[in-house]
């Protein structure tokens, strides 16, 4: 609800951390060659790398770069077309600019559906530390 081609583009990026266990997804493998980094490298190895169509043990179709042994899903191949293509082509060469849209749309997908959520946990943040100061 609410999410543009560019919030969608910058969540995907996540992808660059982290790996699918086939026993919990179906899908197996790591998005990148250093899935414990967060940076930009999920766009720039979706850009330069060719993948092969692969199925799972489970079934499950995916893509395979052969050599590093990444994967990708259909959904991340997706991003390379209209309208998507040119936020990772962005977030490929301008990691700061993936950096602050994703900071944005990942806010977003936490406030969701929530209003004033921020003014209701400064709230409460002033609230605690009042209570517990002592003034002298």
């Amino acid at each position: 609800k609410g999410f543009t081609d560019k919030d969608i583009v910058a969540l995907s990026g996540a992808h660059t951390v982290g790996k699918c266990h086939a026993d919990r997804s179906g899908f197996e493998g790591a998005w990148t060659e250093a899935p414990l980094k967060f940076d930009n490298s999920y766009f720039t190895e979706l850009l330069a790398k060719k993948y092969a169509d692969e199925t799972t043990a489970q079934g499950c179709p995916q893509k395979r770069h052969i050599s590093s042994r990444t994967m990708m899903l259909i959904s991340d191949m997706a991003l390379l077309e209209a309208p998507f293509k040119k936020y990772v082509e962005l977030y490929a060469k301008d990691q700061g600019a993936f950096f602050k849209d994703y900071v944005k749309a990942w806010v977003k997908l936490q406030e969701n559906g929530c209003k004033g959520l921020r003014n209701t946990l400064e709230k409460e943040e002033e609230k605690s530390v009042c209570e517990s100061c002592t003034i002298v």
